[in-house]
C-alpha cells in the first residue's frame, strides 16, 4: 500500500466529505510525527506501536569496493516498535 492507497482506505474509513480532507489528515498525521521525532519525543499509539529516535554512535566501517576502512558518523535515526495489537492483527 502506498500513500494513494492510505488516503483512499482514510477517505472511506472516517467518511470525510472530500479527498482533499483525508490527504490533510494523512499529511497532518505524518507531519506531526515527524515534528515529534525531530524533537526527540516519542510517540506512542496504544494498540499500534511506538515511534522515537534513537542516536547511533560514530563506528568504523570498510567500503566494499576498496576494502578501505572508513569512518561513518554518528547520526539519529528514527526507530519504531510495534504494539501487541498491532502483532496481533498481523498473526491472524
Amino acid at each position: 500500500m502506498n500513500k494513494d492507497a492510505l488516503v483512499e482506505m482514510v477517505l472511506s474509513k472516517a467518511s470525510l466529505p472530500t479527498k482533499k480532507a483525508a490527504q490533510d489528515a494523512v499529511e497532518a498525521m505524518f507531519e506531526t510525527i515527524q515534528t515529534a521525532l525531530s524533537k526527540g519525543e516519542e510517540v506512542a499509539i496504544s494498540g499500534f506501536g511506538t515511534f522515537s529516535a534513537k542516536k547511533r554512535a560514530a563506528r568504523q566501517g570498510v567500503n566494499p569496493k576498496t576494502g578501505e576502512r572508513i569512518q561513518i558518523a554518528a547520526t539519529t535515526v528514527p526507530k519504531f516498535k510495534a504494539g501487541k495489537g498491532l502483532k496481533d492483527a498481523v498473526k491472524a
